[in-house]
């Protein structure tokens, strides 16, 4: 006779969280946000730590270098994506190391013998007017010149006029050798009345571009997180398939920490995982391992060596697991279970494993009921996915902008490998879904906003850093009808933006 789990499943929109006490010296500019990424010991530091508690979700449609990059600066970090050759992951994990600050990297790029209407139609997807010409339509490779919208006019031009005839060419553009620092390159701009600078190595090859508008953003980020060499921290996903093969070049590319990507981490898989990157590489490299719902699946992890262990099967908005194999648990309450077990486990062995918390987050206030639940860091998809910097096109869908938005379990990706299933025969059927999510605009403004709101609420509960939030919040179950109540009601609202929760799409 099957085993009747004693838990509850609860998700975050079933809590609301009670104010406390609060000091004049909580105000928001005062919160602490930073939270532990791998495990410790008692009376230790751990080796690497967050400013914010946040990361990228590892997939297609999230992760890339050029959304690490801007993750990292505001202080969290991404997770590159593994469901591509070990080489193109580590390709990409060495983009993000090698990073030069305030140089970006262009994805909007034009080879010469490519049209207007290719011009018009890349404008559209990515909103940039400012695209490279490059020999072979590469974000590196040899630059040709560059097309801007003053290049052309689409009200006369044919639209079969090629890129080569109307672009400005490499002779007529001010360039700067990649031996530049970012501080030369702005003087260019600015001597120039530049809009754009292309940084250019000695061969001729593309480095990126430097924008006029970007001046004030490439000032010190304060909370960025980088690593000894004041480089960039980034992290990449892998498998238990061929983790053999994977995890010694995303090493030897610079990956900071490494997670294994499964749609459940309760599996002895895992275990031979963290077991072989144990035996050949011992404490220095640093491994995630996930995802579980319960204390069970927290402590065998935990017992298997995982630096940190990520909670949440099924709470994903493209994941369809629990529907298609009815597996998993409410977000709230399996995140509430896991950080028992954590703080147990600490009391028993003076070790702390940091408990990320998977999926289920849709609204802000989500990410603060979730932190203060138990959750030392958040990873995040959907919330991600919406912004400039993830590695998909902006498409106008019936009038509005959006990006694309698809789950790793599902068909799109076929990412088979992150399936603890033993053998190499694929899924016959999927646990994700292809969709479309609202474009944000840049991930800056956007993370900042949300954060704000988390530090606000923070103070509210009389909390100036994460360890203090989980001692003094007072989190209470809600009714059905206390949610109607909680949002506008018995009103006709002017504009739907004035909500005070913003729904990630």
């Amino acid at each position: 006779m099957a085993t009747f789990f004693p838990g509850e499943s609860h998700t975050f929109s079933e809590y609301l969280l009670v104010p406390g006490y609060s000091s004049c010296e909580c105000v928001p500019k005062n919160v602490s946000l930073r939270a532990p990424l791998v495990k410790y010991r008692k009376g230790e530091q751990p080796a690497l730590s967050l400013n914010i508690p946040m990361t990228s979700a590892i997939m297609q449609a999230v992760s890339g270098p050029r959304l690490a990059v801007a993750l990292a600066q505001e202080g969290g970090i991404s997770f590159i994506y593994g469901s591509q050759t070990p080489e193109d992951e580590a390709a990409m994990v060495r983009e993000v190391k090698d990073y030069k600050a305030g140089v970006v990297t262009s994805d909007s790029n034009l080879r010469p013998e490519m049209t207007l209407v290719d011009v018009l139609a890349l404008k559209e997807r990515s909103g940039h007017s400012a695209m490279p010409v490059t020999e072979d339509g590469s974000a590196h490779g040899r630059l040709l010149g560059i097309v801007t919208s003053r290049d052309y006019r689409p009200s006369r031009d044919s639209r079969d006029k090629r890129v080569e005839e109307f672009m400005t060419p490499i002779e007529s553009l001010v360039t700067a050798p990649a031996t530049a620092t970012l501080s030369e390159a702005n003087d260019i701009i600015w001597e120039n009345k530049l809009n754009q600078l292309p940084i250019v190595n000695d061969d001729g090859t593309l480095v990126g571009l430097v924008f006029r508008k970007d001046y004030d953003a490439h000032k010190e980020n304060p909370l960025e997180l980088l690593d000894a060499d004041k480089r960039y921290l980034v992290g990449a996903g892998i498998n238990t398939r061929d983790y053999e093969q994977r995890v010694p070049v995303l090493v030897d590319a610079g990956a900071d920490v490494l997670c294994i990507d499964s749609s459940e981490g309760y599996s002895e898989w895992q275990a031979i995982t963290l077991r072989w990157i144990r035996d050949r590489y011992g404490d220095s490299v640093k491994v995630g391992a996930g995802n579980v719902v319960d204390g069970d699946g927290f402590r065998f992890l935990a017992d298997a060596g995982a630096d940190f262990v990520k909670v949440g099967i099924g709470g994903g908005s493209i994941c369809i697991t629990r529907e298609q194999k009815g597996i998993g648990r409410g977000q709230a309450s399996a995140l509430i279970d896991v950080c028992q077990e954590r703080d147990k486990y600490f009391r028993e062995t003076g070790v702390y494993i940091p408990v990320c918390s998977d999926g289920g987050i849709v609204y802000d206030y989500h990410m603060t009921l979730a932190l203060a639940m138990g959750a030392d860091f958040l990873m995040l998809g959907r919330y991600f996915a919406r912004f400039d910097e993830s590695p998909t096109a902006r498409v106008n869908v019936n009038g509005n902008y959006m990006k694309e938005y698809w789950g790793e379990g599902s068909a799109r990706a076929r990412n088979w490998a992150r399936y603890d299933l033993g053998g190499d025969k694929k899924l016959s059927f999927v646990e994700g879904v292809d969709s479309y999510v609202p474009y944000a605009g840049p991930l800056k403004e956007n993370v900042q906003g949300s954060l704000m709101k988390v530090r606000s609420t923070m103070c509210n509960c009389g909390a100036l850093d994460l360890a203090q939030l989980r001692d003094k919040a007072k989190i209470t179950r809600v009714s059905a009808t206390s949610l109607v109540e909680g949002g506008a009601h018995d009103v006709l609202l002017k504009d739907s933006t004035s909500t005070s929760s913003v729904n990630f799409g």
